[in-house]
């Protein structure tokens, strides 16, 4: 008999842990207040990487859910995704190349490029760094559109898809059995929280207490524009790249900035940065800014795992949502049908703040 599972969550992790399910023959039931795409997944910067400042431990997980998002790419066509390469000179010279040092030694692909080259691989730049890092095979998913994709495949699956709050979990013997939506008891024999920012509440109340933080993060939208920008940009205190729509996207970090006390002017201002970075811009036009509010695990890496002492309880919430997707809703969804644990996991259990 297929599992009856329900997935708290429409985001970028929930819908793949629904697809992943639903693939592997799950009954599935996505319940989500805001519908596909979730509330942070839309104003991710989406840059799918294995970049700087984390341990290898980490960097390997991130490299293979860079392999695993160009699997699910042949299993589900017409995800917007981008291969679109990276470059990367927000560190003073002598970081970047330490960084260089380590990630190239892991088997990370980076090229050093100097002003010329960077040149040739953004054109439009107005000062090309002396000195570049540049990862070919860094890429993008159009967030949203991305999430929206899996769920309509999995929809097409036989998953089900249902908007509406999840108020809790119903308990029963030291093990969940469901949640309760809007009202409406939904049973399951597992339930997944992928909620994000909401997850912490939702999973309060079968008392399983998730260290969660949630800094904001504000992100600039252009007016789409003719192509100016051909991958990803990380520059001093500015990070930008260019959608699939033609919007000229940035945030003064890759997570989105600090909004301040006034977001409009902070956007402006940040705008007004971007625009003088690049040549051809004067038509260049600030469409609107998002402040999303990042759900991000107090040591800043994911939780993914079982919640420890209730039974039927799954918990996938991280910052690194757009990169870690495909194999977090893989390995997830073995965890949950077969009991197989992958080793690449084992450091973002739950357990560890239990100490």
């Amino acid at each position: 008999m297929a599992k009856q599972v329900v997935v708290v969550g429409a985001g970028i992790i929930g819908a793949s842990i629904a697809w992943h399910l639903a693939k592997a023959g799950a009954r599935v039931t996505v319940i989500s207040e805001s519908g596909a795409g979730g509330v942070a997944t839309p104003n991710s910067f989406a840059w799918i990487n294995a970049s700087w400042g984390n341990p290898e431990v980490y960097f390997q997980l991130r490299i293979r859910a860079m392999a695993e998002w160009k699997r699910l790419a042949k299993d589900v066509p017409g995800l917007p995704l981008a291969w679109c390469g990276g470059l990367c000179f927000d560190l003073p010279p002598d970081r970047l190349e330490a960084y260089a040092a380590e990630h190239s030694s892991w088997g990370y692909g980076i090229e050093r490029v100097d002003a010329k080259r960077a040149g040739q691989i953004e054109p439009n730049l107005v000062e090309p760094p002396d000195l570049a890092l540049y990862v070919a095979e860094e890429g993008v998913a159009e967030p949203a559109a991305t999430a929206r994709v899996l769920l309509m495949d999995a929809e097409r699956l036989g998953a089900r898809v249902i908007l509406g709050a999840v108020n809790r979990l119903t308990l029963s013997g030291g093990k969940v059995t469901g949640v309760v939506a809007s009202g409406e008891t939904i049973g399951a024999e597992e339930v997944v929280v992928a909620a994000g920012a909401g997850a912490p509440a939702i999973a309060a109340t079968a008392g399983i207490k998730l260290p969660i933080k949630t800094p904001p993060g504000l992100i600039v939208h252009s007016h789409p524009y003719r192509r100016l920008l051909n991958g990803l940009v990380h520059a001093e205190k500015l990070h930008m790249r260019q959608t699939a729509e033609g919007r000229i996207i940035a945030g003064s970090d890759f997570a989105g900035g600090d909004p301040g006390e006034n977001p409009e002017a902070t956007a402006r201002d940040l705008f007004a940065v971007m625009k003088e970075a690049l040549q051809c811009a004067d038509g260049l036009e600030l469409d609107f800014h998002t402040v999303g509010y990042r759900p991000t695990p107090a040591d800043g890496f994911p939780i993914v795992s079982r919640a420890e002492g209730v039974g039927g309880l799954y918990i996938a919430v991280m910052h690194s949502g757009i990169t870690l997707a495909p194999a977090v809703g893989l390995f997830a969804t073995r965890e949950i049908l077969d009991g197989e644990s992958d080793g690449l996991l084992k450091p973002y259990a739950l357990s560890r703040f239990a100490q």
